[in-house]
């Protein structure tokens, strides 16, 4: 016997964080009855209704995308727009692990693993995500300095593990900016750089964790190996 939320992330319907949203919201039924109990534990035998929608268990996979610009980190929008999904030539129900932006780049994990998308997202492992940032005006030592040592975005501040200038352009009142950070909230990253006086004009994710794009290309995706894999849950 298991958690019923820890069953539903593990057949790939969503993460676990979103199973226990949608048992505690009534959208779960166990053999014809609504649960709401996070603590419910089922053995796998039972039929699991999500939504009005029959789960089943699927065969786990893994993605490493080379996101571009114009796709919503999303499974599905409702407006028609374009998705990271649509990217990936999989009948599997994936889903991106986190988001990146409308119109950042790099690094984005998709799965149908609820449990290796919360072992990548949750705050408590501080997965390190490196960013490069094109932002308008010259980043100098100061401005380094103010970042590192934490900007406060609607109350809570931000500290990142690492912020270095890697050029600027005089004619072009541009600068390129590396910084590495532990957390994953929405539009971080531009937040940090706007709060400090420097505004971003593109933002591209060159590693998160272990994975990067070595050699991808925009739009490009490959399949993580099972070593890559087994390191994720081997990670503490």
């Amino acid at each position: 016997m298991e958690r019923l939320q820890k069953f539903i992330a593990e057949c790939g319907y969503c993460s676990r964080r979103k199973a226990e949203e949608l048992i505690k919201n009534g959208k779960v039924m166990v053999n014809g009855e609504i649960v709401k109990e996070l603590g419910s534990k089922v053995s796998g035998g039972e039929d699991i209704v999500i939504n009005g929608v029959l789960l089943k268990k699927e065969e786990k996979e893994y993605y490493l995308l080379n996101k571009p610009r114009g796709y919503l980190s999303t499974s599905s929008d409702d407006k028609g727009r374009k998705t990271v999904v649509q990217l990936i030539n999989t009948k599997a129900r994936i889903y991106p692990v986190g988001r990146l932006d409308y119109d950042t780049t790099g690094v984005l994990l998709l799965t149908n693993d609820g449990e290796f998308a919360n072992k990548i997202m949750h705050p408590s492992n501080s997965i390190d995500k490196v960013y490069v940032a094109k932002v308008e005006g010259i980043f100098g030592g100061e401005a380094v300095h103010r970042m590192e040592a934490g900007v406060t975005i609607d109350g809570v501040k931000y500290v990142p593990k690492k912020v270095k200038l890697k050029k600027f352009d005089l004619v072009t009142n541009s600068s390129i900016v590396q910084i590495i950070i532990g957390e994953g909230h929405n539009h971080q990253v531009k937040n940090m750089f706007e709060a400090v006086g420097y505004p971003v004009s593109k933002l591209k994710r060159e590693r998160e964790g272990f994975f990067e794009l070595n050699g991808l290309k925009s739009g490009e995706y490959r399949k993580l190996s099972k070593k890559e894999v087994q390191r994720v849950f081997s990670t503490k």
